[in-house]
């Protein structure tokens, strides 16, 4: 089930973005995540943020600051199940394109949404951490 974020979600929410960057961005130090969480929790709310609920927990959620993608991260047990896809459906729902960035490096990543007809569109280096991101699209 998806449902919309509330307050008293942040900490597992939290949980999950941390434990999921880390993972799957071995490319860059844990420091980089860890020194951003408390900014990330600051401002995760300020997105719509969708949560997946399994079991009566959350087990993943995505984020959408108008036609921008921040992010779809699932807990590493309930990946390949179809929780992102659901997430990234249910963003796609009212929207005619959206756009998001992601680090070349993070292979699994660029295959997940370009299985779900997002486009490379540009590549640049995100000044925050020196790793190349493409810049990718999709349209309804």
């Amino acid at each position: 089930m998806i449902r919309k974020f509330e307050k008293n979600d942040i900490n597992i929410v939290m949980q999950i973005w941390e434990n999921e960057n880390i993972r799957t961005h071995n490319f860059i130090t844990k420091e980089y995540w860890k020194n951003n969480y408390e900014y990330v929790k600051d401002i995760l709310p300020n997105a719509d943020i969708y949560v997946y609920i399994s079991n009566e927990h959350i087990v993943g959620f995505a984020g959408v600051n108008n036609n921008y993608i921040e992010g779809i991260f699932v807990d590493i047990n309930n990946q390949h199940s179809g929780i992102g896809t659901s997430l990234l459906d249910k963003i796609k729902e009212d929207k005619e394109s959206l756009t998001l960035r992601v680090y070349k490096k993070n292979t699994n990543a660029i295959k997940f949404y370009q299985k779900n007809n997002f486009i490379i569109i540009s590549e640049n280096i995100d000044e925050n951490t020196s790793e190349i991101e493409y810049i990718m699209t999709w349209k309804k």
